[in-house]
């Protein structure tokens, strides 16, 4: 007796396993030798889009550690990318403040890495790719949970500009 077998197609985690390696070494292959890589990256894009400027902030809406996020601003500042800033609202505090290399560098880098994305996402056309996109902020944005002081939507939103 024999059974039919069907190809595994994979589940969702599957799916978002091997797309996020190959999103993972695209992106490293178009940011180089950024300081720390996609996470610099992350961080530069949400200080340029986003208000969140501290370190705590910053820290928390991109999942990072608090003492990573140290180190991650530290080499931000050395490049000359982002600057630290007393805070007028509260003295106490410290913002993160995108300089102009850091806008220029911003720009370029996401220019790269929207071709790469869009390389990842070859067997799409423009319109699925775009449809791929809003459906992944949607779901981004659904899971409002996670942090609550943190709306990801209006963080997924500012980040992806228009869709």
């Amino acid at each position: 007796m024999t059974t039919a077998r069907h190809a595994y197609n994979g589940d969702l985690g599957w799916h978002l396993g091997v797309l996020g390696g190959a999103y993972q070494a695209s992106v490293v292959g178009v940011l180089g030798d950024f300081p720390r890589g996609p996470r610099g990256y992350q961080t530069l894009a949400a200080v340029v889009h986003d208000d969140r400027s501290s370190q705590l902030a910053l820290a928390t809406h991109l999942g990072i550690d608090r003492t990573v996020m140290t180190y991650l601003i530290d080499d931000l500042v050395q490049a000359g990318f982002v600057e630290r800033q007393l805070n007028p609202a509260d003295r106490r505090q410290r913002r993160i403040v995108a300089t102009a290399r850091g806008v220029a560098a911003y720009t370029e880098l996401e220019r790269r890495v929207r071709a790469a994305e869009d390389a990842l996402l070859g067997s799409l056309d423009e319109g699925e790719r775009r449809a791929l996109r809003l459906l992944l902020r949607r779901v981004a944005c659904d899971l409002r949970d996670i942090e609550p002081a943190i709306d990801p939507c209006a963080a997924a939103e500012r980040a992806a500009g228009p869709a």
